[in-house]
């Protein structure tokens, strides 16, 4: 009998990959992962990208590669962040496996067991996730119809000591909901002044679908505690599994070690064909498609929605991403209703996985983005009947 660390004991299995393997069968219209819409992958702007690299004939492609990334990659991606007002330059730049690995990294850099996270309630759950098999502790932000209670999270710097600050401000997973740029700017002041390093997860700010652009948390920073994370999965295959950290210098070289010791490096084939495919194909006309289709995927299912079931229920009305967040009235469990839905052939996810604690038992997050528009309609159609509001 194996005798695991203690941190084992805070590993949990996603629920949402729990969910999505009962969803498989043919027949079930699934709302609970966060998935793209795999038809509008560049499939062959991605394979002659691969077919360019290695028709290079450059050995180098498969070789062992730089811990913190393919230079010309980390060049690109630097102009794209100062094109969101983010002052960065390759050095700035820090290549991983997904966002999600991101994540990992950061938790493994600045946290130990019983460290305080402050986060919003609900909140992705793989950050959730990840800060838990690190054995920290959390404590929630309060919200309020504006967004964040900036005072509640003031009080939290001074009294409670947190190690580090999670936010997803811009359609933030699971809710869809946007925090306005004055919250940004507060966030921004409150973590210099106290000195926290603050994760500003942005993997959704390109699938914008009305209103202005709104800048992002560590534009308004005006030092180095706002630490940004990035993702080429929402727009343009998460499958390739590639990310990026922005930091300082001082950081980079700390996460430099730290991935050293997980995996070395980032695939150095999948950074060139990914360079390849950001310099020589038009990336804001595919950015744009995804946007028209996921604009009117979420149309349809507000409307649906809103045909479909009472004025008892709400939901947000988010203005880009990939999730509607619904919440039914006091005494429903939306946990205990999931077999129901299963047996019905619809899915979503409970919304009491995407809280680190005290959550709420009846919401639910539906996502819009993968499901087709006769997917949609019959989906909440479904819902509608199992979870019937008189």
């Amino acid at each position: 009998m194996h005798i695991y660390a203690d941190r084992v004991k805070h590993m949990e299995n996603s629920a949402i990959r729990e969910i999505l393997k009962v969803t498989e069968q043919p027949g079930v219209i699934t709302f609970a992962g966060g998935l793209p819409a795999p038809e509008l992958f560049p499939l062959s702007d991605i394979r002659e990208s691969y077919d360019r690299v290695l028709g290079a004939k450059d050995p180098s492609v498969l070789q062992y590669g730089s811990t913190e990334g393919y230079l010309p990659l980390r060049e690109e991606i630097a102009a794209q962040m100062c094109a969101k007002g983010i002052k960065a330059e390759a050095d700035n730049i820090f290549l991983t496996n997904g966002s999600q690995q991101g994540l990992d990294l950061l938790a493994k850099l600045f946290l130990n067991p019983g460290d305080i996270v402050l986060l919003q309630n609900p909140s992705y759950l793989g950050a959730i996730q990840t800060f838990r098999s690190y054995q920290a502790n959390f404590r929630a932000i309060l919200t309020n119809d504006a967004g964040i209670d900036l005072k509640d999270l003031e009080f939290s710097l001074k009294h409670h000591h947190p190690k580090l600050i999670y936010l997803a401000p811009t359609y933030q997973n699971p809710t869809g909901t946007t925090l306005p740029v004055e919250e940004r700017q507060a966030i921004a002041r409150l973590a210099g002044q106290y000195g926290i390093p603050t994760i500003e997860d942005d993997p959704y700010s390109e699938l914008r679908y009305e209103g202005p652009v709104t800048p992002t948390i560590k534009s308004f920073a005006a030092d180095d505690e706002v630490i940004y994370l990035g993702t080429f999965s929402k727009t343009l295959a998460p499958g390739l599994r590639l990310g990026w950290i922005v930091g300082d210098r001082k950081l980079i070289a700390k996460l430099i070690v730290a991935k050293q010791g997980t995996d070395l490096h980032t695939s150095t084939l999948l950074q060139q064909a990914t360079h390849y495919y950001l310099t020589h194909f038009n990336t804001s006309e595919h950015v744009e498609r995804i946007r028209q289709t996921y604009k009117m995927r979420r149309d349809l299912m507000l409307q649906e929605l809103k045909v479909s079931f009472p004025t008892q229920v709400s939901w947000t009305q988010p203005t880009g991403g990939m999730f509607i967040w619904l919440t039914l009235p006091d005494g429903f469990d939306t946990d205990k209703l999931l077999p129901r839905a299963a047996a019905a052939q619809v899915a979503y996810v409970p919304g009491i996985h995407f809280y680190a604690h005290n959550g709420s038992h009846c919401s639910m997050r539906l996502n819009f983005s993968n499901p087709t528009p006769q997917q949609i309609k019959q989906g909440i159609n479904r819902l509608a009947e199992i979870l019937k509001v008189n």
